[in-house]
């Protein structure tokens, strides 16, 4: 029976599943949300929509483009991820859909897609469905729903858009490297109030080279140990870890370190060696 339902599961999985994903600024007070996903119900009534989050402060794209870089490795292959953050029309404004992972993404070129990925698409279009003046304003129901409706069905990327070569660039600030420390920021605070830096952990381990660290950072605050799991300190004592995201991260057992510590985005934190 088990081997049974292995095989079914590999099926659907090979199949996409028929799975879109929404990540959005529209919240959960106005209609906004319900008209995308009754959008894409109507023209899909056996997708499977997951919401990843309603509630990427708006218009902001680096939140958006971290939220959905460590969300979408956990979904099936073929998987389609809707992301409707600064989707308003613009004529300068190009909506894109590609591949990158065996994903499908679907969002404006406005450097969102080059937070996500880590390299190049495999393919990527400019959508050329023609859009509904009706929806002019509100795109994400219309071409956006369309375009996602389509790749979920098992559709080509090139019977909704135009080939493109690239996507517009957007630049993050990497940490600034030197011998014995390591100069980072705040780039992402999560519903718990944890702190995550643009610190990875790659890099961490490259500079310190098994040497022992001070963690400095807001409030002459300082953090010698690097924790496991958050629940290796008291309740109430503050901590760092490398945790799901793979990015140093400053928290507080059962606390809210943002808060109690004063730590928000752009906050700068230092890391340094002992020679």
């Amino acid at each position: 029976m088990m081997a049974t339902l292995s095989k079914f599961a590999s099926i659907a999985i090979e199949a996409g599943m028929g799975i879109i994903t929404l990540t959005t600024d529209l919240g959960h007070k106005d209609f906004y949300q319900a008209a995308l996903k009754g959008s894409i119900i109507s023209q899909f009534p056996a997708v499977q929509l997951v919401d990843v989050s309603h509630e990427i402060p708006p218009f902001d794209i680096q939140y958006a483009a971290f939220v959905v870089k460590n969300a979408y490795p956990y979904f099936p292959p073929k998987t389609v991820h809707l992301i409707g953050i600064d989707s308003v029309f613009n004529q300068n404004t190009r909506y894109l859909a590609l591949q990158y992972n065996n994903h499908y993404f679907i969002g404006t070129d406005n450097g969102l897609f080059s937070l996500i990925l880590d390299g190049p698409p495999a393919e990527a279009v400019e959508i050329n469905i023609i859009q509904d003046l009706k929806y002019l304003h509100f795109p994400l129901t219309d071409i956006f729903a369309k375009a996602a409706c389509h790749l979920a069905k098992g559709g080509k990327l090139t019977d909704i858009g135009d080939p493109v070569d690239g996507v517009v660039d957007r630049t993050l600030v990497q940490p600034v490297v030197e011998k014995d420390s390591l100069r980072g920021s705040v780039v992402f605070v999560d519903s718990f109030g944890n702190v995550i830096s643009n610190i990875s952990k790659e890099l961490f381990n490259k500079v310190q080279r098994g040497r022992n660290f001070v963690l400095y950072f807001r409030r002459n605050e300082t953090i010698d140990q690097m924790s496991w799991h958050y629940n290796e300190v008291p309740e109430g004592e503050k901590l760092c870890l490398f945790g799901i995201t793979n990015y140093l991260e400053i928290a507080i057992n059962k606390g809210n370190a943002s808060g109690l510590l004063g730590l928000n985005k752009g906050d700068i934190i230092r890391v340094e060696f002992k020679k």
